[in-house]
């Protein structure tokens, strides 16, 4: 017997069936959103990275080693910093867990959104093994010639004698780290010399990497639209071992000698400036005087 659906029919059909596809697409968009704005720093079930390990977070919530409620994580997750600035007991245990990193705002963070990364944590929590259970990247590699090739490759990439793939402004425009550069680097942003051991290791500097949290690494480097993010293996693996060998050997920027290449370089570009002007205007000099000799002769 064929089945005949009237219009209304129809028409309810096919409001269930968009409905279904958005509330899929919107599930897919939450374990994203968990992936471009908190993979960097956490883990679920993986155990601590930059940040504590999510696993179960929600299920703690009123014991010692918890929350105090789940409105207290959805409203940490939204305002961070003034959580912070408040002087939470929670909120300061966990920034001296994460060896003093503080959470960073996530742009366009609403209540709705952090209860949707609430959900996934909690979904990702029950699995056996959670797609967010274990930090990106790879190990150093252990033999001398190839970990010092991966060295001198970061380094390059860092002070932009290599371009990276994406098109990225290079690491030295605003950051220093160890003795890199003839003149050391940029002041925007921070010292990266002990950046591996700041942030937990090798592993979470190059979670960190691979989709950067801060206001002003995210627009740059991160996996949204209009970002430029950095390539795992060709790229943020040597950063990561140019850095780790920076803080390792102790190296530092000799300000006694930048300092001392930027006066000779300034003295040096005067001079070169000065003798530039003189050639161009010497012979219109002269034919200025010629003119006024010969006027009054």
């Amino acid at each position: 017997m064929r089945r005949v659906l009237i219009p209304g029919a129809r028409l309810l059909v096919g409001v269930v069936a968009v409905a279904a596809l958005a509330g899929a697409a919107f599930a897919d968009g939450d374990v994203d959103d968990f992936r471009v704005s908190c993979a960097s720093c956490h883990t679920i079930g993986g155990g601590p990275l930059v940040g504590p390990d999510l696993k179960d977070v929600t299920a703690r919530v009123g014991t010692p080693e918890g929350p105090a409620s789940r409105a207290w994580l959805v409203d940490f997750i939204v305002r961070p910093r003034e959580i912070l600035a408040s002087g939470d007991p929670y909120a300061a245990r966990l920034k001296a867990a994460s060896r003093n990193q503080e959470m960073q705002v996530i742009s366009g963070m609403t209540v709705k959104r952090a209860e949707a990364l609430l959900q996934v944590i909690e979904a990702e929590s029950k699995k056996e093994r959670s797609i967010f259970g274990k930090a990106a990247g790879a190990d150093l590699p252990t033999d001398p010639r190839a970990l010092a090739a991966l060295v001198a490759k970061g380094r390059a990439l860092f002070v932009g004698g290599r371009a990276l793939t994406a098109g990225g402004a290079a690491c030295l425009g605003c950051h220093q780290a160890g003795d890199a550069g003839a003149l050391g680097g940029g002041r925007l942003g921070p010292d990266l010399t002990a950046a591996p051991s700041r942030l937990g290791g090798v592993r979470a500097l190059q979670a960190w990497l691979a989709a950067p949290p801060t206001p002003t690494m995210k627009p740059q480097f991160g996996l949204q639209d209009g970002g430029r993010p950095l390539v795992a293996d060709d790229e943020i693996l040597p950063l990561v071992a140019f850095l780790a060998d920076a803080e390792a050997r102790g190296a530092g920027p000799d300000r006694t000698g930048q300092q001392l290449a930027f006066v000779v370089l300034g003295v040096a570009g005067a001079g070169v400036a000065l003798v530039g002007l003189d050639f161009a205007w010497r012979r219109r000099f002269r034919g200025v005087r010629a003119s006024l000799v010969k006027g009054k002769s």
